[in-house]
């Protein structure tokens, strides 16, 4: 097996790290303090084609493999994890379930807009009531002539507030449970349709956050997404998709928390001696690099098999299961190597462990990515 990066991937890692240093460094406290992300950002990680990285070159996407995707959403969580966050959503979660599922006028429509960086993209499921039980969506929509009228409403929706449309999954046929659930394409601006952007977070704070209120929303029919009652099984692929995301985004936000307790500890003198000659502290930094390791490995072998149209949903709940847990515990020791330090905003490492909680709990809690590897084991679980 070959583990060295291509000449491509090489390339696209210093092209987005050269990036994350120089334009979004000297941001990321502004970002972190003001809960939003200068709108210029994106216009630049469209013209670097970062916005479009997967999508095909007909849509005016980039064309890169999955890989390339991970890639880059690390180097960008390994400075800024709230923009990585934001990032990975636009792509995982806004454009793929239109390139996935959408018609081939769907996405002429919808796709290059994204891929540009015009707007980022955003995906409706989780809802007040309906969190890890996403076949308990509540959220309808009714056939009325050319139209389906929704009602109901969606809870922790990222990037909405920069959408310009919104998917959204919605019951169309209660009778015949995940079978009677659908998804939607639904124009931000549509009368009735309101997004309220007023959460106060622990961490990524500058990832946008949203609840979705739809009061008798009208779409035309046309803006269904596939066919109807293929809502619950189209999220479950993209949900697939977007755990590699969540993925190299751990992997990144350990990699920026442990690169700077590295640093700290090999210039923080105590006893006439840096601290990382202290073996208590020389042996967390090696498990912190070694945990590291292997949630990079997991990470980028689920993206390979993906792209290698090999089963990967087993392997992209592991690689998200383990990246993000070790993300915590990476940021935590961070923090402690930093002793007093490390509590105080002067320093990262306790902007890293409070983005880190969240990739536990997004886009599936480590709760349900044991159980989608059980299952995949084949426990009757």
């Amino acid at each position: 097996m070959n583990f060295e990066l291509s000449e491509e991937h090489k390339l696209l890692q210093t092209t987005v790290r050269k990036f994350a240093e120089e334009v979004l460094k000297p941001k990321v406290r502004e970002i972190d303090k003001n809960g939003k992300i200068p709108g210029e950002i994106w216009w630049q990680l469209g013209e670097l084609g970062l916005m479009g990285l997967p999508i095909p070159e007909k849509y005016g996407g980039i064309g890169s493999d999955y890989l390339s995707f991970a890639i880059a959403v690390e180097e960008l969580a390994r400075v800024c994890p709230s923009l990585a966050l934001s990032y990975s959503a636009h792509i995982s979660l806004g454009a793929m379930p239109i390139l996935l599922f959408g018609t081939e006028e769907q996405k002429e429509t919808y796709l290059p807009p994204l891929t540009l960086g015009k707007y980022l993209g955003a995906f409706g499921l989780t809802e007040p009531n309906a969190g890890s039980d996403a076949g308990g969506t509540q959220t309808t929509a009714v056939l009325d002539g050319d139209h389906y009228v929704i009602n109901g409403s969606k809870m922790f929706i990222t990037n909405a507030s920069y959408a310009k449309y919104v998917t959204i999954t919605a019951v169309t046929e209660r009778s015949k449970g995940t079978r009677g659930i659908s998804a939607f394409i639904v124009p931000v601006g549509t009368p009735g349709f309101t997004i309220i952007d007023n959460l106060e977070k622990l961490g990524m704070r500058g990832s946008n956050t949203t609840e979705l209120v739809f009061e008798n929303v009208r779409i035309p029919k046309e803006n269904l997404l596939g066919k109807p009652g293929e809502g619950f099984k189209q999220f479950l692929q993209v949900l697939n998709n977007g755990r590699i995301g969540i993925a190299a985004l751990s992997v990144g936000v350990a990699q920026g928390a442990f690169e700077q307790a590295l640093a700290y500890a090999n210039t923080r003198i105590q006893f006439k001696k840096p601290i990382s000659s202290n073996q208590a502290i020389a042996f967390k930094l090696a498990d912190m690099a070694t945990k590291i390791e292997l949630a990079r490995n997991l990470t980028y072998k689920a993206a390979w098999l993906k792209e290698n149209n090999r089963p990967f949903a087993k392997e992209a709940a592991m690689a998200k299961l383990y990246a993000s847990e070790i993300a915590v515990e990476v940021a935590l020791d961070a923090v402690q190597i930093h002793g007093g330090y490390g509590y105080i905003t002067e320093y990262q490492v306790e902007m890293f462990l409070r983005d880190a909680k969240l990739l536990t709990i997004g886009e599936g809690t480590s709760e349900i990515q044991r159980l989608v590897i059980a299952r995949q084991l084949g426990c009757p679980v």
